[in-house]
């Protein structure tokens, strides 16, 4: 994906809510993308998909994959690659499945609609297989939402995600609203899913903790823009954006020394009137003058980088953007 733009029509006006949006993902990679409410995830995640609401207007930009431009498709040809080549996981698992179908002919329609299986006895020995391999018993596909766990609704949303053996899962806050233990078994089972299956994941989520615990590389958003990325290993040993530094600050860590959690002061740009250079400025210790008048550069070291005048690392250089 390189330079995606994307802006909302409003009654306040045009909202800008992603600019200049560029990351490739690689097979069977896991990447991050992370931030507070409002910085642009949700709208990446139906970007990539083209499941945008009518006010939506793209905004520059191409998204490739395996050298196809998808924004350019029509959309009978984007509908073939919906679920067969990128699939999503939904955020609230209730409001995604229809309370008057039983989960398992929900699961079966996707795959009945892309013709993944010849016949309705192999489709359903598919959802059979799929509700085993996210840790339902098959009995299930016979139960209606309203019977099954918050936990339980989330399996039956994921394996219909990986109903029709797609390249890439992108799960838009996939624990949301479960409980600890229930969100640890499902990011471990998600991960145990693509390592047996070899698919790539986009783990969209404002939880660092999730980010650490299953990722290869984390991407930070902010105000629309994607300002750090790099290993998730590196980023979390020394962030090189102030923001990064922030969210990392308001979590507690389980290893270490005990130490205060710092909130971030201030609140998101209102991205219909974004402030000027960085729009984190207002909220940056590490502010100047040139922070507020001039946009910042890309500067990075090994294979992280961030958007900013004054990165955490002094040691950090110029990289060019392409």
């Amino acid at each position: 994906m390189t330079g995606l733009g994307l802006r909302y029509s409003t009654r306040q006006g045009e909202v800008r809510a992603l600019r200049d949006v560029s990351f490739d993902l690689a097979r069977g990679e896991a990447l991050g993308l992370v931030g507070e409410s409002g910085c642009g995830k949700t709208s990446l995640a139906k970007s990539l998909m083209r499941l945008l609401p009518d006010n939506a207007r793209p905004a520059g930009g191409e998204v490739l994959l395996d050298g196809e431009g998808l924004l350019s498709l029509p959309e009978e040809e984007m509908r073939r690659v919906r679920w067969r080549r990128i699939s999503l996981v939904f955020q609230a698992a209730m409001n995604s499945l229809d309370p008057v179908y039983r989960v398992g002919q929900q699961v079966l329609e996707a795959i009945e609609a892309h013709g993944v299986e010849e016949t309705v006895a192999s489709a359903r020995a598919r959802v059979a297989r799929l509700f085993r391999l996210v840790g339902l018993d098959p009995r299930v596909m016979e139960r209606y939402p309203h019977e099954l766990s918050g936990g339980m609704r989330q399996r039956v949303v994921i394996a219909m995600a990986l109903s029709c053996d797609p390249d890439i899962v992108i799960a838009d806050e996939p624990t949301t609203a479960l409980d600890v233990i229930v969100q640890d078994r499902i990011l471990r089972e998600l991960k145990a899913i693509q390592g047996q299956l070899g698919i790539s994941i986009i783990y969209i989520t404002h939880d660092m903790a999730v980010v650490a615990e299953v990722t290869d590389r984390v991407g930070v958003m902010y105000a629309g823009r994607l300002v750090e990325l790099g290993e998730t290993a590196a980023v979390f040993r020394s962030p090189l954006h102030p923001y990064t530094e922030a969210l990392m600050s308001s979590f507690p860590s389980v290893s270490g020394e005990k130490r205060r959690l710092a909130s971030l002061s201030g609140e998101p740009p209102d991205l219909a009137d974004p402030p000027s250079g960085c729009a984190f400025h207002p909220r940056c210790a590490y502010a100047t003058a040139l922070c507020r008048e001039q946009s910042p550069p890309r500067v990075g070291r090994g294979g992280q980088w961030a958007e900013c005048w004054h990165p955490l690392d002094p040691a950090a250089v110029p990289v060019d953007p392409a």
